[in-house]
């Protein structure tokens, strides 16, 4: 089991009426779909986020599991969970990873998560 049978992928959505451009609030959410694409079960055991505001302020987030849960996700199957982030800018980069345990081999792994970007509708950057 590798990183290589795991595929992330990320939807962001803005969310215009939770947010503030008076207040420097921004709020988006993100749907995110693990793919076990292997051989063996995984548990997703803890998550890693690096957020960057369009300002070039970071923000690391860790925690266990992702939305109070650290799913097991069986060969073949999708786990998927909707979250949220509040920038103070109209742009900014979310990027991390999960950590992972192979269930079969006892194993944990680093999931990379590609960087994805939360934007504003109709901003020029």
């Amino acid at each position: 089991m590798s990183e290589a049978d795991i595929v992330v992928s990320v939807t962001p959505n803005y969310r215009g009426g939770e947010s503030s451009a008076l207040e420097g609030r921004y709020v988006f959410s993100y749907t995110v779909t693990v793919h076990n694409q292997g051989d063996h079960s995984v548990q997703l055991m803890a998550r890693y986020w690096k957020i960057t505001q369009g300002s070039g302020e970071c923000q690391e987030v860790r925690g266990k599991g992702v939305v109070g849960q650290q799913p097991l996700i069986g060969p073949g199957q999708r786990f998927r969970y909707t979250s949220r982030a509040i920038l103070q800018t109209p742009v900014g980069v979310m990027e991390g990873a999960y950590t992972l345990l192979d269930i079969a081999h006892q194993r944990a792994f680093e999931q990379p998560i590609a960087p994805f970007r939360l934007a504003v509708p109709h901003q020029l950057h």
